[in-house]
């Protein structure tokens, strides 16, 4: 039985968050269909095209995602303090670029002025908006509905497009949000759809790997700002091309189905965490099979399940990969 969400998610522990959805019907819906011979690859260009533009609306940012033949794997950040930062006004217009809204901030967007008795419910309305603009739930809300509305209107068909409601799974630590990261962005590797990173379609690793190529980072996704951390005001805090080239080794161990470990030039930020290389490659390999709920190490974890009162001892005996360096 699926638990609430509220039992999942706890922005005063962590605002790291990977969630997944699956369609429904049958496989395929977003590649080929092997039944009928039609390909759908296309539809997962409406997921990533969509996915990026609520990250400039949202205040969360997408740190990594991969739009595979049925299902969608994010890892995400929740950006409280720049939804706090916004203006009343600028917290309309994001929510207008997704909602009408009422009339009442339809006239106050115009810069018209709100009649004193009016302003109550105004600033009602506003902190519900702001409230969900930093809400996970909305996020998957505004990208789920709109890609099965279009989806079923091509298909000529009505009913779920996605499997029930989708999942989320706390990140506690950095060396959680590291690992997931690398999972999700390596699944068309482990699924054979891709050889390289960069020939890894629909991916936030594709983004990264084509800007970095071009001695950038992609605007579009949440940067890695390594040293630089004091001239950025958020970001993952390890290098990009420490990360790329970890990535990009951990792909081709897996890709070619071999035992091995990381090679010395690629162990920085493993070294950092305090994750050993076998278990890296079994984070990154099975990070899906391996945790069921929230993911960190002991101490985060106890912490996590004492505010939601849930009993540690349901997920805790898989941090032993987070743990031994």
């Amino acid at each position: 039985m699926p638990r609430p969400r509220r039992t999942q998610m706890s922005i005063e522990d962590t605002s790291w968050y990977h969630c997944c959805s699956r369609v429904a019907r049958r496989a395929f819906l977003f590649g080929n269909d092997e039944l009928t011979g039609k390909n759908y690859d296309y539809r997962r260009a409406w997921v990533e095209s969509l996915l990026l533009k609520l990250g400039d609306i949202f205040a969360i940012d997408v740190a990594a995602y991969a739009v595979m033949s049925n299902h969608l794997h994010l890892v995400l950040q929740i950006d409280i303090e720049l939804a706090n930062r916004w203006t009343d006004r600028e917290v309309v217009e994001q929510w207008h670029q997704l909602f009408n809204g009422t009339e009442l901030t339809q006239r106050f967007a115009k810069g018209e002025v709100i009649e004193e008795y009016q302003v109550a419910k105004l600033k009602h309305l506003v902190a519900i908006y702001r409230s969900r603009l930093c809400d996970i739930s909305w996020f998957m809300r505004c990208l789920n509905e709109p890609i099965a509305r279009m989806a079923n209107k091509e298909d000529k068909c009505t009913g779920r497009f996605w499997e029930g409601r989708f999942k989320s799974q706390a990140l506690l630590d950095e060396a959680a949000v590291l690992a997931c990261m690398a999972y999700v962005e390596l699944n068309p590797i482990r699924a054979q759809m891709a050889d390289t990173l960069e020939s890894s379609d629909h991916t936030s690793i594709q983004l990264r790997v084509n800007a970095a190529l071009k001695g950038e980072q992609s605007t579009q996704l949440l940067p890695f700002i390594g040293d630089e951390r004091l001239n950025q005001p958020k970001g993952i805090n390890f290098a990009l091309k420490d990360y790329l080239e970890l990535v990009d080794e951990t792909g081709r161990i897996i890709r070619n189905d071999k035992r091995g470990s990381i090679s010395a030039n690629s162990t920085k930020i493993l070294t950092q965490l305090n994750i050993s290389s076998d278990n890296w490659i079994k984070l990154t390999s099975e990070f899906g099979e391996l945790f069921h709920g929230p993911v960190g190490n002991t101490q985060e974890l106890t912490s996590f399940c004492e505010h939601l009162q849930k009993r540690r001892r349901h997920f805790a005996k898989c941090c032993k990969y987070l743990e031994d360096g």
